[in-house]
């Protein structure tokens, strides 16, 4: 999963903007540096915490890479909680669902896999069964 950013070239360095996530930018003297301080401000700008009712919006896969344009990869686990979070929200389904259909005992156990975890390849296969537009293809993108 890769979001787009806008490059802004100064005198002193370089600053970009993300185009689908607004209030999401960063700086750096070199592009090198850019680069790695746009990946940190955009995990943190997703690691949203497991009661936020956002829907953060996906990346815009209409978008192309081109000049001052360039793509940043997600951390894969926090990609995984966004698409999760995302199509979760989109199919009106709330933790206390999700954790029904999945067949969990309590929601805090669902919450656990909406805040960083490792699931089970069982438990992503009925993840897929219940929101198949997941793709892990898309969220390992690097």
């Amino acid at each position: 999963m890769k979001y787009h950013f806008k490059v802004h070239k100064e005198k002193t360095g370089y600053w970009a903007e993300c185009i689908e996530l607004q209030g999401c930018i960063s700086e750096g003297d070199t592009l090198g540096e850019l680069k790695e301080n746009l990946a940190d401000a955009l995990n943190l700008y997703l690691d949203e915490p497991v009661t936020s009712e956002i829907a953060i919006p996906l990346p815009d896969i209409s978008i192309k890479k081109g000049k001052n344009l360039i793509e940043i990869p997600v951390d894969p686990e926090i990609a995984f909680l966004v698409s999760l979070r995302y199509y979760r929200k989109m199919k009106h389904l709330s933790q206390k669902d999700m954790m029904k259909l999945l067949g969990m005992k309590n929601v805090f156990s669902y919450q656990r896999l909406e805040k960083k975890t490792d699931p089970k390849l069982s438990t992503l296969m009925k993840i897929k069964k219940i929101i198949p537009e997941i793709s892990i293809d898309y969220i390992l993108q690097q």
